[in-house]
């Protein structure tokens, strides 16, 4: 009797440390993707840093600055100014239309990226590279039509990263567009559940902060180098997102293996021959 009231406690106690672990192993993919998006959200800081720095003082990813420049350049007739504008509009429409082709069929996951959303994000990286490749060969000084080709492919880029984080639904949040995210937080307060209003929103604001700010270090004190630093991030956002579980290693631990299990069968067998004799 003694023995079976120890193997009922022992099964109990190993089973509540298997459900405390597993719940942990549940939050571990949640938490990576968070910190995955703050790193895309960086990434964006630094585009745009760079983009309106040197790149005819246009955004790449809001579009809502955009048109607001597209109206004071054609007001002032300017027409450098409406050129730069329009090539940023139409490049992040054209980013956008690629992401949503690519991740057509893919939205909707919960706990992950599709493969589609992970698809489009590495197109992005390519386009990033491609980009930072004619910005170092321009000495990260770009002028005239090399100027405007990188506006237009940097627009695009952030046009898809945009299609590829509504793709991934409630796996993800806003990257490239925070307006709405901070006015959320402060009227519904850190202790709401929303994507947008969470205690990771102050993380992703500050991510934007720092992707700026290294980008505009970078182009001050190394120019050719400081277009690399976006398609870098997004590389090591992806990483991030698709890096192995928590909860399959911890699975693993605590789900009894083969030799485990026959030890356990050994000593059931072993009780259930010494019970005769203890009743002798």
């Amino acid at each position: 009797m003694r023995r079976r009231k120890n193997d009922h406690r022992r099964r109990a106690r190993n089973g509540e440390t298997a459900q405390h672990m597993s719940r942990h192993g549940a939050d571990a993919p949640a938490h990576r993707l968070r910190i995955a998006v703050a790193v895309l959200v960086a990434a964006s800081g630094a585009v745009e840093a760079l983009s309106f720095t040197a790149l005819d003082h246009v955004f790449a990813g809001v579009m809502t600055s955009n048109l607001a420049m597209l109206g004071m350049a054609a007001g002032r007739a300017r027409g450098a100014q409406v050129t730069a504008a329009l090539l940023a509009l139409g490049g992040f429409a054209a980013g956008t239309a690629a992401g949503a082709r690519v991740t057509r069929g893919g939205e909707g996951a919960q706990e992950r990226w599709s493969a589609p959303v992970l698809y489009c994000l590495t197109g992005e990286i390519l386009l990033l590279a491609a980009g930072a490749a004619v910005w170092g060969a321009s000495g990260g000084m770009p002028g005239g039509t090399t100027r405007d080709v990188l506006q237009c492919g940097a627009a695009a880029a952030m046009g898809a990263q945009c299609a590829a984080m509504v793709a991934a639904g409630r796996a993800a949040a806003p990257t490239t567009y925070l307006t709405g995210t901070l006015a959320t937080y402060i009227v519904r307060g850190p202790g709401s559940a929303s994507a947008c209003s969470g205690p990771w929103v102050p993380v992703r604001l500050a991510a934007l902060v720092v992707g700026a700010a290294v980008a505009v270090i970078l182009h001050r004190t190394a120019p050719p180098w400081a277009g690399l630093l976006p398609a870098v991030l997004v590389a090591v956002a992806v990483l991030t997102a698709i890096a192995p579980g928590y909860g399959s290693r911890q699975e693993l631990l605590t789900r009894p293996g083969p030799l485990l299990r026959s030890r356990h069968a050994g000593h059931h067998h072993r009780g259930k021959r010494e019970r005769p004799r203890g009743a002798r």
